[in-house]
């Protein structure tokens, strides 16, 4: 494995007296295609609040470029390069698809001066038009589609200008074609170096884009390797499948 970019060290996180997440460590590698994978309330999206700042755990560390980031606040690591999407996009309505961007660029700037109008415009129009979205840059949110809100939300995490992206679920409700175009633009993003968390439950999407393939199941993670190994792991066809 490459540098470790993220690092979740014996991470426990509980709602009341139930356990979401029980003593959960993993590694990232820089530059890694990561999927998680588990059955529906198995723990994987409060990982990721608990990665991005949405949550804090009862105990246990985040470290993220080698700075401990358990108790800073979302936007803090955001500033640092770590973005996510969310199931729902989440997008700001009362404004435009570039005007959506201007926050996170601003995250985005790290250690220089903060960008004027112009400049910002210039930086969110590049991203839109990346995504295929250029042509509705100065429109309102209400009238996109499913798949390009999924795009809207990639284009505002990755004008944090990040070193960690986490898709979670971008691809739920989208056809097939649709998949795999969200499929092409996150193999191009993992090729200009950014480490990219893929989570779904779209599986043949999950195992074709991941180098390795973690599951959790009730809050533990029980298995992580290579997609080939994960499908014939026998505590994961067990939560899959059943005994």
């Amino acid at each position: 494995m490459s540098e470790t970019l993220l690092a979740v060290h014996n991470v426990t996180k509980r709602f009341g007296s139930f356990v979401a997440l029980s003593d959960i460590s993993l590694e990232i590698g820089a530059g890694e295609r990561i999927g998680i994978i588990g059955p529906n309330g198995s723990g994987k999206t409060t990982l990721i609040n608990c990665v991005s700042g949405r949550l804090r755990p009862e105990s246990g560390r985040v470290v993220f470029g080698g700075e401990d980031v358990t108790r800073m606040q979302p936007h803090r690591r955001a500033q640092r390069g770590l973005a996510r999407t969310f199931q729902i996009p989440q997008p700001f309505h009362g404004m435009t698809l570039v005007e959506n961007l201007y926050v996170p660029l601003e995250y985005g700037a790290r250690g220089t001066e903060r960008p004027d109008r112009a400049a910002l415009r210039e930086s969110a129009l590049r991203i839109l038009d990346s995504l295929g979205l250029g042509g509705k840059a100065d429109e309102g949110c209400g009238a996109l589609s499913q798949i390009e809100l999924r795009k809207l939300e990639l284009a505002r995490a990755l004008a944090v200008n990040p070193r960690l992206l986490v898709s979670d679920e971008a691809m739920a409700g989208l056809s097939a074609s649709e998949v795999d175009e969200v499929l092409d633009i996150l193999f191009a993003l993992a090729g200009r170096g950014i480490t990219v968390i893929m989570i779904e439950h779209i599986m043949h999407a999950i195992m074709r884009f991941s180098e390795r393939v973690l599951c959790i199941v009730s809050g533990k993670l029980i298995a992580a390797g290579p997609p080939d190994e994960i499908v014939r792991h026998p505590e994961v066809q067990r939560a899959y499948i059943g005994d």
